[in-house]
């Protein structure tokens, strides 16, 4: 049983200038968001935690019915999976890493892959201090 909930909020679209993007203004007075953007490796840990819970309540068959319907391979759907690897509180840092304001992110899928495949986590903590950036 799940219950529907609307939400009504009114939205004004405003052009900084000729030729521009469109801005998107709520009606109601917010709050401004932080500068910058989730970092790649936080969204895909939460994906995964969310992929796991999928196929651990049967709502998903498999992790390869989750590739077919995100029209990706199983291969990429096990690339994100092996963060759960991660020991617990590294998948915590992974979530809260902070916003990336310019540039790249300091920290990249292909830098954890590693990190996720040693089976210690007293080992996995050691290879993530020397990841992080200084």
């Amino acid at each position: 049983m799940s219950t529907t909930l609307t939400i009504e909020v009114p939205v004004h679209f405003h052009r900084t200038g000729h030729g521009s993007r469109k801005e998107m203004r709520s009606g109601a007075d917010t709050p401004a968001l932080p500068p910058g953007r989730v970092p790649r490796v936080s969204r895909l840990m939460a994906l995964a935690l969310r992929l796991d819970e999928l196929v651990r309540t049967g709502q998903v068959a498999s992790y390869r019915e989750l590739a077919t319907m995100g029209h990706v391979t199983r291969a990429r759907v096990s690339q994100i999976a092996s963060l759960l690897h991660l020991a617990p509180d590294l998948q915590e840092a992974l979530l809260f890493l902070p916003l990336t304001v310019r540039g790249r992110d300091p920290i990249i899928l292909a830098d954890l892959m590693p990190i996720a495949a040693a089976f210690d986590w007293r080992k996995q903590r050691r290879l993530w201090r020397q990841l992080l950036p200084t």
